[in-house]
């Protein structure tokens, strides 16, 4: 079954996306999702320069063999943009071939492990009845696990929190339609002061059976992770994301040592190498890559199956930086695994939903990818075209002394 065409499409309904259209001979047409948040421009480069002119004639039926084609023939390998481009292209060829099967992709996976995909919310708040208003509507919406975030005293705009004191909301997207990237500033030791007692606060008023997460972000060493996560142990936590920089896998032996609190790592990964150590050595409890970062569904697939083997489970990433391409991609691999953990869900806005139209649910706290063949969803292209990119950076991240920090 020849390609015949391949497209790359970028579109900016409330944010911008990266999609792959690839067309075979019978007219069958899969997508995959390339959106690299900041970086989308690259990712479409690299596509319609270096990747759609290998794949017109070649076989859409064989997966493995083009994934190792695009991965080892460009010689320089790995890094977020090549992954993402190779993501594109393998979901879309998985979207194709669960089609040319007339069933939905999950099926191809091996058939479901569960009936539904329990998902986490976002709830934050500059303070506690904010937070709490905040964790309430998550709650009203059907959420059975949510993340909690919120504002530092003496901090002017923190990571997550959707109301900051500046600027406007971002529900949605962090990414600021600016000419050059805002600047946030943070303090390691009020956050670590501050974070405890919310969670005890949380804990007060919602009890001890909601499960919670929570996000680091990145901003703290291996001492200072090591010792919130220590604090943390009281309120039970279903996990502690990216509580320090994990390039250094080593880094997280210290943590390890020192709390019992879930581990969740992995959001800036894009391959298996990254991981090594951490999955080897049971640094981590929980994968935190996504499908579109990590070379798609195969690559995906054989990362998870490494870290069942260590009883790792997964919880892929699944913001709005994803779109509604890679989360149904995601969905369809969460239903199949076996050790399948939880996964990150923020609903896109209707402009969104209005150009990607999809097949899978939410319900009760479940999500599903839904039955139609392939991966369910659908790219409206003159809807598409209404929405042009737009330039948009994420913020940089300062100390208070001015020194660039971990965003």
């Amino acid at each position: 079954m020849k390609i015949v065409a391949a497209e790359v499409i970028v579109t900016s309904p409330s944010r911008n996306f990266v999609t792959l259209k690839i067309t075979t001979e019978d007219g069958l047409t899969g997508l995959g999702d390339g959106t690299l948040n900041g970086r989308e421009l690259s990712v479409a480069s690299y596509l319609t320069d270096h990747v759609v002119p290998l794949l017109i004639g070649r076989d859409a039926h064989r997966i493995e063999d083009t994934w190792q084609y695009l991965y080892r023939s460009a010689y320089w390998r790995r890094g977020p943009v090549t992954m993402a481009a190779i993501a594109a292209v393998d979901v879309a060829l998985w979207d194709i071939k669960a089609k040319a099967a007339g069933m939905p992709l999950y099926q191809l996976l091996g058939g479901a492990s569960r009936n539904g995909v329990m998902a986490y919310g976002h709830a934050s708040g500059r303070d506690l009845p904010e937070l709490f208003d905040s964790v309430r509507k998550h709650l009203a919406l059907g959420f059975k696990s949510i993340r909690i975030q919120t504002s530092v005293p003496g901090i002017n705009a923190v990571y997550g929190v959707a109301a900051q004191t500046e600027g406007e909301r971002y529900d949605y997207e962090p990414a600021q339609r600016t000419p050059l990237p805002v600047e946030e500033d943070w303090d390691t030791r009020a956050y670590l002061r501050h974070l405890p007692g919310v969670f005890e606060a949380v804990r007060n008023e919602f009890g001890p059976e909601l499960p919670l997460l929570h996000d680091g972000h990145h901003r703290m060493t291996p001492i200072q992770a090591a010792r919130l996560g220590k604090d943390l142990e009281p309120y039970d936590l279903f996990w502690l994301e990216d509580c320090t920089p994990a390039e250094n896998q080593e880094a997280l032996r210290l943590v390890r040592q020192h709390t019992t609190t879930p581990l969740a790592i992995g959001e800036v990964f894009n391959t298996v190498w990254d991981y090594q150590t951490l999955i080897r050595e049971q640094l981590i409890d929980y994968v935190r890559s996504a499908v579109t970062h990590t070379g798609g569904i195969t690559a995906m697939r054989k990362l998870l199956d490494f870290a069942a083997q260590y009883q790792i489970k997964s919880g892929i990433h699944g913001p709005t930086d994803i779109s509604p391409v890679g989360m149904a991609a995601a969905l369809h691999l969460d239903l199949a695994i076996h050790n399948f953990g939880i996964q990150e869900y923020m609903q896109h806005s209707p402009l969104t939903d209005e150009v990607f139209r999809q097949s899978f649910t939410f319900t009760g706290g479940y999500l599903h990818p839904g039955e139609q063949p392939g991966l369910g969803v659908e790219l409206d292209e003159q809807a598409a075209a209404r929405f042009p990119y737009v330039a948009a950076y994420l913020p940089v991240n300062r100390l208070k002394d001015g020194t660039v920090h971990d965003w």
